[in-house]
């Protein structure tokens, strides 16, 4: 359900933003080291921090907002 907006998402900020889906099954270390416990969950990193992370179905328009966070605190 998450998959078409994430998709949807990468398209518009091409070349501002890299926007990737994980297989956390694939990769249980990534699940880890973020505190994944269920799908879909979101995490947008800064110059490697944290600045965000959502647990949960998002519309793609809150997935933007977050991506245009300037100084936003660690989630």
């Amino acid at each position: 359900m998450a998959a078409p907006e994430v998709a949807a998402l990468a398209r518009e900020v091409a070349g501002r933003a890299i926007v990737l889906k994980v297989d956390t099954e694939a990769h249980p270390e990534l699940a880890a080291q973020f505190g994944v416990q269920g799908i879909p969950n979101f995490v947008v990193l800064r110059n490697g921090n944290v600045v965000a992370q959502h647990a949960g179905v998002t519309p793609r328009a809150e997935m933007r907002r977050w991506l245009q966070l300037e100084d936003a605190p660690a989630a």
